[in-house]
């Protein structure tokens, strides 16, 4: 006999490929504190970090469960490895190239990049600015003049009523503009500064919570 019950609709899923641990807990906490998002965001550390390896995780998850997979790269990372990759014949931001090529035909998958890395992410919520970071450490001293005792633990991020997203929250709306404006990751131009945070908060399935 047939059941006239309708099937419950579930949320939507993502699966957000990420490096380390900071990028984990700043989405943990925005799960957290967004508890109307109608869309779960789990945060997926492959165990070993390689381009490569990251690469082929978020090729695992496209072909699983999740509505969407988004890889976040801090794109200082790459560039270090450039600079230490003397003795082979293609750079490692030549292989992100190509991988990130490959990605862009799948609708299922979004290629997040931040240039030099996630706490550029951070201060664009209290500034605009194009200046070039050499490193994360040069962004994290910049963003330490507008969080008060800034430190990359976990402690630090989740800490109770004061957790990271809870300090950004008030300028997010901001920090999203200021993203937009710098453009997108151009693979002529390696060291330009920018950030696509934006292509996570502004997904279809988001974009209607975050302005």
């Amino acid at each position: 006999m047939r059941s006239n019950r309708r099937t419950r609709k579930t949320n939507p899923t993502f699966a957000v490929v990420v490096d380390g641990d900071t990028e984990k807990w700043y989405l943990q906490m925005l799960n957290d504190n967004e508890r109307q998002i109608r869309v779960k965001i789990k945060p997926e550390i492959p165990q070993k970090k390689s381009i490569e390896q990251q690469y082929n995780k978020v090729c695992e998850l496209a072909q699983g469960e999740f509505d969407k997979v988004f890889w976040i790269i801090d794109f200082d990372t790459i560039l270090k490895e450039d600079r230490e990759a003397k003795k082979r014949n293609q750079k490692p931001s030549q292989d992100f190239i190509n991988y990130r090529d490959k990605l862009l035909k799948d609708d299922k998958v979004v290629v997040i990049v931040n240039n030099p890395c996630l706490e550029y992410w951070f201060l664009l919520h209290y500034i605009k600015t194009t200046k070039t970071f050499n490193s994360c450490s040069n962004a994290e001293k910049e963003l330490k003049k507008h969080i008060e005792g800034y430190e990359k633990t976990e402690k630090f991020f989740k800490k109770q009523n004061q957790d990271i997203y809870l300090k950004l929250k008030p300028y997010l709306s901001t920090a999203l503009k200021n993203a937009k404006s710098l453009g997108d990751f151009d693979p002529q131009n390696l060291q330009k500064t920018m950030c696509e945070m934006e292509l996570l908060f502004h997904s279809d399935e988001l974009k209607k919570y975050f302005k």
